[in-house]
C-alpha cells in the first residue's frame, strides 16, 4: 500500500485547514495507506536555513548555503532535525502540502521547510537531474489548500489573478522540478465565510478527491498515461 507524507502548515488546530489535514490522515489510513504527518507549527520547525543545519561545514570562513548542503549530503553532515524530514520525504510515495494561501504563496514555515529539506545534493545537484530526469520521478505530489477569497477572485479576470499562475512556483518549481508527478490541487475556497453544513460538505468533497487519487489527470508527469 502507498505511503503518504502530509506537510501541514497552519498554527491553529481548530482551523478548517487543520480539519483537511485530519481528514486526509484519517481517511487515507482507513483505506490502508501508511501516513506520516509533519505538523510544522506543532514541531516548532525553524524555517531559516543557516549553519545549524549542519554538523560541520566545508568552509568555516565563507558560508554559502547550497555548497554546504551538497557537502552535508556527501558527508552525512545534516542535522538530526533535517535528516528526519529527508528520511520521511524519501519514504513517501505521495507528498501533500496542506496549507492556507498566504500572500499568494506558501506560509513562511512551509517555504522554509522546502528551502532546508529540498537540499542541494539530496533532491537536485551533485549529478542529479531535474524535471523529467528528477530524482523523485517515482513520487506523486499535490496541494491541499484554503484561500481567504472566493473562487471567482482567482480567475484570469478576477482581482487575485489566475490560480494556476499563483501555484506555478510550487507545482512546477518545487514538485515537478525534482521529478514528481503533480496532481491537480484540492482547493477549499474561502472556508472562513462558509456555514457548518458547507464545511461538512467540503470535507466530504475532499474524501471523494482522495478516493480518486489514482484517477486524477496529472498537471505534470514523467509517466506515459
Amino acid at each position: 500500500m502507498k505511503k503518504v507524507l502530509i506537510i501541514h502548515a497552519h498554527p491553529e488546530n481548530a482551523s478548517f485547514c487543520s480539519s483537511l489535514k485530519n481528514t486526509a490522515n484519517d481517511y487515507l489510513k482507513s483505506k490502508g495507506y501508511e501516513v506520516k504527518v509533519s505538523d510544522l507549527y506543532a514541531m516548532d520547525f525553524n524555517p531559516v536555513g543557516n549553519r545549524s543545519d549542519f554538523h560541520s561545514v566545508s568552509n568555516p570562513d565563507f558560508f554559502k548555503y547550497q555548497t554546504e548542503q551538497l557537502y552535508a549530503f556527501e558527508n552525512k553532515q545534516f542535522s538530526v532535525e533535517l535528516k528526519a524530514e529527508m528520511d520521511k520525504l524519501e519514504w513517501c510515495d505521495i507528498l501533500i502540502f496542506n496549507f492556507p494561501l498566504w500572500w499568494f504563496g506558501l506560509p513562511a514555515i512551509l517555504k522554509g521547510w522546502v528551502d532546508r529539506v529540498f537540499a542541494m545534493g539530496f533532491v537536485y545537484g551533485g549529478g542529479k537531474g531535474t524535471y523529467d530526469m528528477g530524482v523523485f520521478k517515482d513520487k506523486t505530489a499535490f496541494i491541499t489548500m484554503t484561500t481567504g477569497g472566493p473562487e471567482n477572485t482567482y480567475t484570469q479576470d478576477g482581482k487575485n489573478g489566475n490560480i494556476e499562475s499563483i501555484l506555478f512556483p510550487i507545482q512546477h518549481g518545487m514538485f515537478y522540478f525534482v521529478g514528481m508527478t503533480v496532481l491537480p490541487p484540492f482547493i477549499s475556497w474561502g472556508p472562513a465565510r462558509s456555514s457548518e453544513s458547507e464545511l461538512h460538505n467540503e470535507l466530504e468533497r475532499y474524501k471523494v478527491f482522495l478516493e480518486d487519487i489514482d484517477l486524477q489527470i496529472p498537471i505534470y508527469t514523467n509517466k506515459n498515461l
